[in-house]
């Protein structure tokens, strides 16, 4: 359960309401039974709501005291006696929509604290919290209900738009980000580009003269770096969701609905289409095209432009097939020649 003097927890709710909640029915007990809380199957308890999607937990859902479980309807026959069900198609995705209505995402009661820097010129709409420390530009446009971390630099002209949560020590320049976007700790946004005219006589910095336009409702993790653009703008496509320790190069494009996870660098220029997968570690070479809806898996290096909808892997990265049978391939055949 969750920890009371980090997370405010809202409830009771009727069996009933929860299903409504989630798009999923009761089964086997009443409606109107009341739960307090959600909890892993192993910790669940007669008040709690649990859940089971990942069939490797089916005997700890048979063994479960939890009061409430969500469950796909073909996992019914595996239910501890006395256990409610609330059936759905996607009980993971249901959970998630469960446990926001107990523990609802809030910045807190509006302020701005005496001790955060706010320049004249700048805009903060209703709503908002502003944590010590924190540092507002010039001519600065912060959107409405949004909550600026302690410590958190943005710069002048950075526009922000409604509903965000700006964590502790991010700094933000050269960017317009949209509404209901989240940046963790220690997030960068809009620093210099790696653009160099290399050469004998020095490495001649080239102006960055671009932007990081971020679309609604993208999430960065703590720690990523998001480069402005070298003179086209660097574009985080709505719903885009990116792990901590992640780079993006200058003139970068991500697609709406992409999935990058954690130490993924993508070069300079690299375009993804929508719904594109980075698994960790991934490293793209600059100027290339990833298609809608292509995979990449962990520590895979991509050197090639990668049609739309395929899954690659591997150093240098190829199509998923190639690669496995080059594996075999090499396994077959590393014993041969030896004395």
């Amino acid at each position: 359960m969750a920890d009371p003097r980090f997370f405010e927890k809202a409830g009771p709710f009727a069996a009933s309401k929860l299903a409504e909640l989630i798009g999923g029915e009761v089964v086997g007990g009443s409606p109107d039974a009341l739960f307090d809380d959600v909890a892993a199957l192993k910790l669940a308890g007669p008040g709690t709501v649990s859940f089971l999607d990942n069939p490797k937990y089916v005997d700890d859902f048979r063994s479960t005291k939890a009061g409430a479980c969500i469950i796909h309807p073909d996992r019914t026959g595996d239910a501890p006696a006395g256990c409610i069900l609330l059936t759905c198609s996607d009980p993971y995705r249901a959970y998630a929509k469960a446990a926001a209505a107990f523990y609802p995402e809030s910045i807190g009661d509006p302020e701005v604290s005496a001790s955060a820097i706010i320049h004249a010129s700048a805009r903060v709409g209703e709503g908002c919290v502003i944590h010590p420390g924190a540092v507002i530009g010039s001519g600065a446009v912060i959107g409405p209900h949004c909550s600026i971390g302690a410590n958190t630099v943005i710069e002048s002209g950075v526009e922000i738009g409604a509903g965000c949560q700006i964590a502790a020590n991010v700094t933000i320049s050269h960017a317009i980000i949209g509404n209901r976007v989240r940046l963790l700790p220690g997030v960068r946004i809009g620093q210099d580009g790696f653009g160099y005219a290399m050469g004998p006589a020095g490495h001649l910095r080239v102006p960055q003269l671009g932007r990081v336009l971020i679309e609604d409702g993208v999430e960065i993790g703590s720690n990523t770096c998001v480069d402005r653009g070298a003179g086209p703008d660097t574009v985080i496509g709505a719903g885009t969701i990116i792990d901590n320790l992640v780079q993006i190069a200058h003139n970068v494009v991500i697609g709406q609905g992409c999935v990058i996870v954690s130490h993924v660098g993508i070069s300079g220029s690299t375009e993804l289409g929508r719904g594109v997968v980075l698994a960790g570690q991934v490293g793209i070479a600059g100027h290339l095209k990833i298609g809608d809806g292509a995979r990449v898996a962990a520590q895979s290096g991509v050197m090639h432009d990668i049609p739309a909808g395929e899954e690659w892997f591997g150093s240098p990265a190829q199509p998923k097939k190639e690669a496995i049978r080059q594996l075999i391939w090499v396994k077959r055949n590393s014993g041969r020649g030896k004395s």
